[in-house]
C-alpha cells in the first residue's frame, strides 16, 4: 500500500523542478510551524505539587525520619488540638524479626500521650504474629452531652480522661485472606474535671445516673477474640474488594464488680471500582453492641460514641453516646488528578440503650464533600466538610475515614 510519504515523493517527481521546489518549501514550512506550535503538557500548581510529592518520596522520607527518629502527627483525641511529637522506631531488631517504637506527643490543649509498641509480625514459620502495646494518656477536655439519642447540643460538658494500659495479642496469619487472633490486657482509669474554657465540667452537670462511673473509676482486665477477612486490592488505599472485621471483648471490673461488660464490634467495608479505578464507591456499616450481667453498667467513658471526623461528619465530636451504636457511611470518590481525589459522602447513624433497637429507624443524618491527598495510593491528608441539622463541621485529618483501627480491647476504646 502506498504510504503518505511515498505519495508525496511521487507527486514531487511528477512536477517540474520549480514547482517541486516550491512544494517542498511549503511542506517544510508547515512542518516547522507544527514543531514550533508543540508545547509540553502543562500542569496546574496543585497537580505539580502532588506530582512532586510522589516523585521525590517526600512522605516516605518524612515517615522514615533520620536514624530512627521522626515526627509523629495527629493520633490524639479529637478536639485536643494539633498534636505532634518525636517517635523513635527500630525495625531491624533480632535480624529484622522484631520491630519497636517509642513516642511522646503533646497537643495545643496540653493533652498528651506516650506509648511503646513491640511487634514480631511473622514467626513460627510465618504462622503467627505477636505484638505488645503499652500507653499512658492524659486528655484534659473530652466532651459529654449526656446519654442517648435525645441529648441536646446545649447540654455540652467536658471531662478529663487519664488512663494507663497494656495489651498483648497473638494472631494466626496463614489463613486465606484472613486473620484470627486473641488479645489480653489491663487498664487503669481516672476521670476528673475538664479544662475546656467556657464549658461546664461533666461532674457538675451529670450525676452517676446519667454518667455512670463519673463518681468512681475502676480497673479492667480485658480479653477477647477477633477475626478479619480482607480481600481489598490495596489495604492502604483500596479501590475494590472488601474488609470484614468481627471482634468480641470482655471487660472485667477488678475493683467494684459494678462496671463489667461485654462488647461486640462489627465493621463491614466494601469498595466498588469503576472506570479503571478512577471512580469508586466506598461503603461501610459498623455497629458496637454492649451487654452486662445483673446490675452492672457500662461506664460512660467507655460507651460507644457517634459524631466526628470518621462517622457522622456533620456533628460535633462525641456528640452522641450510649451503650450501643450503629453507623452507615457511603462515599463516591473520583480522581481529580494524580495525587488528589474528590469525595461526596452521606452518613447515617444512631446510639441506643438496648440491642433491640438495632434497626434503621430514627437515624441521624449528615452529608458533605471532601478532598483526599494521597501518595503511593495512601491518603496522607484529608479535608472533609460535613453538614447536618445542627450545623456544619470542617475536618483536617491524617488518615482515611474508613481506616480500620488496630485490633484489641484497649485499641477499641471510644477515645483514641
Amino acid at each position: 500500500m502506498t504510504t503518505l510519504g511515498g505519495a508525496l515523493t511521487l507527486l514531487l517527481l511528477c512536477l517540474g523542478d520549480d514547482e517541486a521546489t516550491s512544494r517542498r518549501d511549503v511542506i517544510e514550512n508547515l512542518r516547522n510551524r507544527k514543531d514550533l506550535a508543540l508545547r509540553p503538557e502543562t500542569l496546574n500548581k496543585p497537580e505539580t505539587f502532588a506530582r512532586r510529592v510522589q516523585d521525590q518520596d517526600y512522605l516516605k522520607k518524612f515517615r522514615e525520619g533520620y536514624h530512627g527518629w521522626r515526627f509523629k502527627l495527629g493520633n490524639l483525641a479529637t478536639g485536643a488540638g494539633f498534636a505532634i511529637g518525636p517517635e523513635y522506631h527500630a525495625d531491624r531488631l533480632m535480624h529484622g524479626r522484631v520491630k519497636a517504637r517509642f513516642s511522646v506527643q503533646g497537643a495545643t490543649s496540653l493533652s498528651w500521650k506516650t506509648e511503646t509498641h513491640w511487634e514480631a509480625p511473622r514467626f513460627a514459620n510465618n504462622w503467627l504474629g505477636w505484638d505488645f502495646l503499652a500507653a499512658y494518656r492524659d486528655y484534659n477536655r473530652i466532651d459529654y452531652y449526656g446519654p442517648g439519642p435525645d441529648s441536646t447540643k446545649g447540654g455540652r460538658s467536658n471531662y478529663r480522661l487519664e488512663d494507663t494500659s497494656w495489651e498483648t495479642q497473638l494472631v494466626l496469619r496463614r489463613l486465606p485472606r484472613s486473620r484470627l487472633g486473641g488479645v489480653v490486657g489491663y487498664s487503669w482509669f481516672n476521670v476528673g474535671p475538664g479544662k475546656r474554657d467556657g464549658v461546664i465540667s461533666t461532674d457538675q452537670a451529670f450525676g452517676p445516673a446519667l454518667a455512670p462511673g463519673i463518681n468512681r473509676q475502676t480497673n479492667f482486665l480485658t480479653y477477647g477474640l477477633f477475626y478479619q477477612f480482607d480481600y481489598r486490592d490495596n489495604p492502604a488505599g483500596p479501590k475494590s474488594g472488601g474488609n470484614y472485621v468481627l471482634q468480641q471483648t470482655w471487660y472485667r471490673d477488678n475493683v467494684y464488680g459494678a462496671f463489667g461488660f461485654r462488647r461486640l464490634d462489627l465493621d463491614l467495608q466494601q469498595y466498588i471500582a469503576m472506570f479503571n479505578g478512577t471512580h469508586r464507591f466506598a461503603l461501610r456499616a459498623k455497629t458496637v453492641l454492649t451487654d452486662t450481667d445483673g446490675l452492672e453498667v457500662v461506664p460512660f467513658y467507655l460507651q460507644p460514641i457517634l459524631g466526628g471526623s470518621d462517622d457522622l461528619r456533620g456533628f460535633r465530636p462525641y456528640r452522641f453516646r450510649d451503650r450501643n451504636m450503629l453507623v452507615l457511611n457511603g462515599e463516591y470518590r473520583w480522581e481529580v488528578f494524580s495525587g488528589l481525589d474528590g469525595a461526596l459522602f452521606v452518613d447515617g447513624g444512631k446510639v441506643f440503650p438496648r440491642r433491640g433497637f438495632l434497626n434503621l429507624n430514627d437515624l441521624e443524618g449528615a452529608y458533605g464533600f471532601g478532598l483526599r491527598f494521597n501518595a503511593k495510593n495512601t491518603t496522607f491528608l484529608r479535608l472533609d466538610v460535613g453538614f447536618s441539622h445542627e450545623g456544619w463541621q470542617i475536618w483536617f485529618k491524617f488518615n482515611d475515614p474508613f481506616l480500620p483501627r488496630r485490633f484489641g480491647a484497649t485499641r477499641q476504646q471510644p477515645i483514641y
